[in-house]
Parts: structure tokens; sequence; C-alpha cells
């Protein structure tokens, strides 16, 4: 764009965040002068200052200044994606309809990239994409080494109505983990505020917070469905908030780590014998209303690993169906 130019928001494009917005209208702009012209107030929505992360509305008129992107480099072409890859994202899809996909992510690949992450689901989302298409979208996050139902949308309209959903906490999620030591009480919700702290070897970590202006509030239910004497304990967990390794710190604030889940459990989260390894976490079930309002409940089946701890211990998958039956809440509260 070579002059100033005011571009009207489409239906479609509802929802998006500004900085995404421009990646359609302008995508040799490096979100680095994005930034700049948005301090500089050259960029402006109905004609006010904007952040790079507002989300648009349709009918807004976005201020574009003239952007000179014939001095701007061309975006690399991605290499495209491999058959093997392509096959192997395929594999995950749990669930599809015309707005969204529902995949079930294995443990140890990483949603999105960062430093030394090379492969991750980001990248592999065209293997997703059908001719003619948009690119699936992320619309919420597992961590790494969590696997389980992980939901994509298929186009802007549906990302805004699925982040939204997440947002407001208009889905359940629960999840599957085995922990080391039974929590006690076997029910109850802990209710214990996060914040981003220092853990062993200075690794970054969530810790219950000791300054409750820098802590984000925390919420998770739970209930212990089988238990393997006072060792192991098999639980269902339900977080009412979505915050960085919330179930890892929560359990680990109980004194019950997660198996394998050495950054907050160091020591204990690792048996003696031949316990099958992994960060034991699965997030087992998915319940949300679709963009068009009807119910759609997602599943996802434990991995390998999991089901051989679950088989070592002699728990079942019976043990933990039942644990969250639609609106009851555990009393028992842990507050600190």
């Amino acid at each position: 764009m070579t002059k100033l130019e005011n571009v009207r928001v489409t239906a479609d494009e509802a929802g998006l965040r500004l900085d995404r917005w421009f990646r359609r209208h302008a995508p040799s702009l490096t979100h680095g002068r994005l930034e700049k012209l948005l301090r500089t107030g050259q960029i402006r929505v109905d004609g006010a200052r904007a952040k790079a992360g507002l989300r648009v509305q349709e009918g807004q008129l976005v201020r574009i200044p003239p952007l000179g992107e014939a001095r701007e480099p061309a975006p690399k072409a991605k290499p495209p994606l491999s058959a093997r890859d392509r096959k192997f994202v395929q594999d995950l899809v749990l669930f599809r309809n015309a707005e969204l996909i529902a995949i079930n992510k294995p443990a140890g690949l990483a949603v999105q990239g960062g430093t030394g992450t090379t492969r991750h689901l980001d990248a592999l989302l065209d293997g997703l994409r059908e001719e003619g298409e948009e690119r699936p979208r992320l619309v919420h996050r597992l961590d790494r080494d969590t696997s389980g139902v992980l939901v994509l949308a298929r186009s802007a309209k549906a990302a805004a109505a699925l982040s939204h959903a997440f947002r407001a906490r208009e889905t359940e999620k629960i999840y599957w983990a085995l922990t080391a030591g039974v929590p006690m009480p076997l029910a109850g919700r802990i209710d214990l505020p996060l914040a981003k702290g220092e853990g062993p070897k200075g690794r970054e970590r969530m810790t219950p917070a000791e300054d409750e202006g820098k802590a984000r509030h925390a919420i998770t239910d739970y209930v212990v469905v089988a238990r393997a004497g006072p060792r192991v304990a098999f639980v269902v967990l339900r977080p009412l908030t979505g915050r960085t390794h919330q179930l890892r710190a929560h359990l680990a604030a109980l004194g019950t780590p997660i198996l394998g889940d050495f950054k907050y459990g160091g020591k204990t989260a690792r048996l003696s014998g031949d316990v099958p390894g992994g960060l034991q976490l699965h997030a087992r079930r998915l319940s949300l209303k679709l963009p068009e309002g009807r119910p759609l409940t997602l599943e996802a089946p434990p991995p390998p690993s999991m089901n051989a701890a679950l088989r070592f211990f002699g728990f079942e998958h019976a043990d933990a169906e039942t644990a969250f039956p639609p609106h009851e809440r555990p009393r028992a509260r842990f507050r600190r």
C-alpha cells in the first residue's frame, strides 16, 4: 500500500486480533513495524488509537498509512508439508465439521514454536486444510507434554466464537492424571491463585502466590477415583480457570504431584520400579457449544504411555467415567 487507505472490517474478519487482521491485508508488514505504527498513532480503528491485541468488529474502519511495501522483504515461502507429516497430523483427527476440527494431541508435541522448538502443531496445520479452505486456527492450548483433546477453528468467524467460549469459561474440560500419593480429601476444590515464579535451576514455573497483587485466580475441582494404596492415585480434574500449568501446580501444592512432572514434583514425581514414564496428564474430554449453538462433547483416548501406567497400577478407564456428573461441584475446598 503506497497511499493512505481506510479499510472496512468484513463479517468473516470479526473477532480477529488487529495484528492478525493486518497479516491478511498487508502480509509483508513486519510485526515490529506494525507495533511502531500503532505506537505513533498512524494506524487507527474508527479514528482511535489501537493496540495489536484489539479484536476488530464488523464494520469498523481501519486507517492504514502508506506502507511502502516495496521496501519490505517478501515473506519466505514455507516449504510444502511432507507426505509423512500430512499423514501424521491427519491421523490425529477425532472430529471434523464445517466449523472446527478436534484432534488428539500427542504428548511431546508443542502447540506452537519457541526457542529450540522446530517441530510443533502450528507448523503442521496446513496438513488439515482442504483445497480452497482457510488454514485452521488455534483457539486454545495444551502443554507440550500433555496429551488429549485440542480444538482448531476452520474459519475466522468460528475462531472468534470459540475463543470467546474459552475466555468466558463456557466450556467444560476434564483431565485424567496419575499422582504420586493420594490427594486429601478424596474430592474437593483447589482455590489457589498462581503467579510466575522461579523453580529449581532458575526455570520459570507457576507457584502459589504470596503477593496476591501479582497472582491470577485459579480454581480446580478434583475427584480421586481409584488408589493403589497410599502410593498412587487416579485423579479426574476439572479446571474452572485456564492458567498456565494450573493442574500441575495445584496438585503439587497438595503434596501429590503428577507422575512424571519433575518440574513441579521433583524426585517425588518419580516412583521406584518399572513405572511407565512420561507426564501422566491427559485432556480426556471437552464439552462446548458450537458457534451455531448446538452442544458437542469430544473425547480423546489416552496415549499408550498412560494406558500402560493405568494397567501397571490396576486402574480401569471405567473408574473415571462418572467422576463429574453434570453440574456437580465438590464441596471440600483447599485454600492457602
